[in-house]
């Protein structure tokens, strides 16, 4: 039917999606395997979500970014315990915000938990649409549609939740979040008292000595979706670059520099402003407009800082304006990281070091001698409006949008739509979902859910880079030897998300991020971090790869115990898709995040949730057990976990079955999402010869 309207939300897999929540557009983030279900032509469907209101108070105190506020709201959320809810910002601090910052702050959704960020349709949608070209008309039809229909914001301000929570912006401090998890927030002006931020003096000596310092930053990145979408940090960024290269100061140079905005209207603005030659004199050059260091892809350092880093045994970390900093996900030698605004990992870049207090100490000194600090340095929210409002065009948006949308592809030749797949390639191959022999033929083998030993028990916040690192790929780590096995120079190795194409490569990837505390890798009476776990029943602690080739030649079913929180992060489907090629049948944890649970039942793996109160230490389990579940499965019923010791005694635990909707029933009962279209792609040609 023509002439009419609808609201409509969008689902999407990745960072993105609740980037539209700004504009007042519910925009949902669901699991990749999810997704494919769709496109195999099932239903998308979830539970009724609780609805949050969180109203936001006051306005933010001069020199204060979006980052900081977003950072700062991440940690109030998470401890709020807003995961998988949709969230509705509302307030006067809300309608203070620009689009910019809105789009920061729903960015980061993923990172508190929510399902979705939403602001309420205002003015400052309407100038963002005018702004980024939008013909008259279609501005003009959003604004009357939303008014008639309420959802303007004026119109929400009586709306009513079942739970409000208050937020005051006056109260953000300059900040950072680290060094595992997005919500570990810290602010700059404690990181001293914290223990960060000591031993400057050292740091100095050390390197006029010419050695690399003790807490160097090796990696200092503007990038990711969440900042560089918003014009007023990545100008504070390009601003206080100008003032350093005006005062003389120099990046260090151990630093690794990148910046990689997502569109290229940030290359248009900077220019206009005259501020991209000043990040790049800095270091801070144009590199892909993409995901990089934010997805483990920040390329190779060099070598002979590799070398001392590893020699020394060095605390080196990486500092980037990204939305995620979860153990090991940047770079192996960055052993942590943290997130920081644009103009703050500028200044970090400059100072080379995060022991040191960055409001106080000096960055370097000028051409005079005289010491700089980051105040001389901070551009004023005054120079940062300016240059936004005269250098941020709507023309540079359609030079940059128009000639995507209107591509003529017309007369592109027509090629089979099926691919040629290349036996020996590294990036994509013939994936094993519908093979009963090889490796991998475990995820197509009927589940037993039976007789499971543990691969591996790990405690709470264990996250998709856990599971399914994104980061380089190391000679000595097991998809390293493989690859070179595979002819591979290790220059050309690159990174784990380049290969998730090709099975063998990154099943080798499961678990194998080198910051993994798995409990069942005891030696000499004490947990080992890396990646690796138990054999069992042979006791022996050996690499993750090494077990899980053991368990396969085996055929043995796997189970996964964890505590709180299990899988937050990316949406990555290689999360979920590694444990069930490894041989994994059921994941049994204190609780999941939203998306990675879709995605593990997508593979056929069973989520189970232990009941309150319950945990792998209250139950004393150590990996040495195994496991059976008995019970009808079907939403959320409760099922028992049979636990035999090495003992002879067996527990019964009951357990919440994480199959939510009966749609996630049939999907599980079938083997996973290829299974369940498999199934019914046969029953429907079977009925179809059948008819008369």
């Amino acid at each position: 039917m023509t002439g009419w309207l609808s609201p409509t939300p969008a689902s999407g897999t990745d960072s993105h999606t609740p980037h539209v929540d700004a504009l007042g557009v519910i925009g949902i983030g669901v699991g990749g395997l999810e997704a494919e279900t769709v496109m195999l032509g099932r239903a998308s469907m979830m539970r009724l979500p609780d609805i949050v209101g969180v109203r936001l108070t006051g306005a933010r105190q001069p020199g204060i970014t979006a980052t900081d506020i977003v950072l700062a709201l991440t940690a109030f959320l998470r401890e709020q315990r807003v995961v998988g809810a949709w969230i509705e910002f509302f307030g006067e601090g809300a309608a203070g915000l620009s689009i910019g910052d809105r789009a920061t702050i729903s960015n980061m959704c993923p990172e508190y938990g929510a399902t979705a960020a939403l602001f309420h349709i205002d003015q400052q949608t309407i100038d963002y649409l005018r702004l980024t070209g939008r013909a008259p008309e279609q501005v003009a039809l959003v604004e009357t549609y939303a008014k008639t229909l309420g959802l303007w914001a004026d119109a929400l301000r009586t709306a009513e939740y079942e739970r409000v929570l208050a937020f005051d912006l006056a109260s953000v401090e300059r900040s950072m979040a680290g060094p595992s998890n997005p919500h570990r927030r810290l602010p700059t002006a404690a990181l001293k008292e914290l223990g960060i931020a000591v031993g400057l003096d050292t740091a100095q000596a050390e390197e006029r000595a010419g050695l690399l310092p003790d807490g160097a930053v090796v990696i200092a990145a503007i990038t990711s979706c969440t900042n560089t979408s918003n014009p007023r940090n990545v100008v504070a960024a390009g601003l206080l670059a100008k003032k350093a290269n005006a005062l003389g100061l120099v990046r260090k140079p151990w630093v690794k520099t990148s910046f990689a905005p997502g569109s290229k209207v940030a290359r248009l603005y900077l220019e206009e402003a005259g501020l991209l030659a000043e990040l790049e004199t800095l270091g801070f050059g144009i590199v892909a407009y993409a995901c990089t260091t934010c997805n483990g892809m920040s390329g190779a350092l060099d070598p002979a800082i590799q070398r001392e880093i590893v020699d020394r045994d060095l605390y080196a970390t990486a500092v980037l304006s990204g939305n995620r900093n979860f153990d090991g996900r940047i770079h192996p030698h960055a052993k942590q990281a943290f997130l920081a605004s644009p103009p703050l990992v500028v200044a970090y870049a400059i100072a080379g070091t995060v022991r040191l207090d960055i409001e106080r100490d000096a960055l370097g000194v000028d051409r005079d001698g005289k010491p700089i600090t980051l105040k001389d340095l901070w551009p004023s929210d005054a120079e940062i409006d300016a240059i936004v409002a005269s250098c941020v065009r709507p023309e540079q948006f359609r030079a940059v949008y128009d000639p995507m949308f209107a591509a003529n592809r017309d007369g592109v030749e027509k090629t089979s739509p099926l691919y040629d797949w290349r036996p020996a390639s590294t990036y994509i191959r013939r994936p094993p979902y519908w093979d009963t022999e090889g490796v991998g033929a475990l995820a197509a083998t009927p589940r037993t859910l039976t007789g499971m030993r543990p691969l591996a028990v790990l405690p709470d916040n264990i996250t998709t880079d856990h599971l399914s690192p994104s980061n380089a790929i190391l000679a000595n780590s097991a998809a390293g030897e493989y690859l070179a096995r595979m002819g591979l120079p290790e220059e050309d190795f690159n990174s784990y998300a380049t290969h998730r194409g090709d099975h063998l490569t990154a099943l080798r990837a499961t678990f194998a991020n080198p910051q993994l505390v798995n409990e069942m890798a005891v030696v000499e009476g004490a947990v080992r971090k890396g990646s690796l776990t138990r054999l069992e029943p042979d006791g022996t602690v050996m690499r993750m790869w090494e077990a899980i080739e053991t368990y396969l030649e085996r055929r043995q079913p796997l189970i996964v115990v964890a505590g709180a929180d299990y899988g937050q992060g990316s949406s990555r489907d290689w999360a979920a898709k590694g444990v069930r090629l490894a041989g994994v049948e059921a994941i049994v944890a204190e609780g999941f995040e939203r998306i990675h649970r879709t995605n593990l039942i997508g593979m056929g793996v069973l989520p189970l949730e232990f009941k309150p109160g319950t945990t792998r230490l209250t139950l004393g389990l150590d990996g040495s057990e195994t496991y059976d579940v008995t019970g009808e499965r079907r939403p959320r019923t409760d099922l028992t976990l049979v636990v035999h010791r090495r003992d002879g005694e067996t527990l019964r635990v009951p357990v919440t079955c994480r199959l939510d909707t009966a749609e996630e029933v049939s999907i599980h009962e079938a083997g996973g999402v290829l299974q369940r279209f498999a199934q019914d792609f046969l029953a429907s040609e079977s009925a179809q010869k059948g008819a008369p």
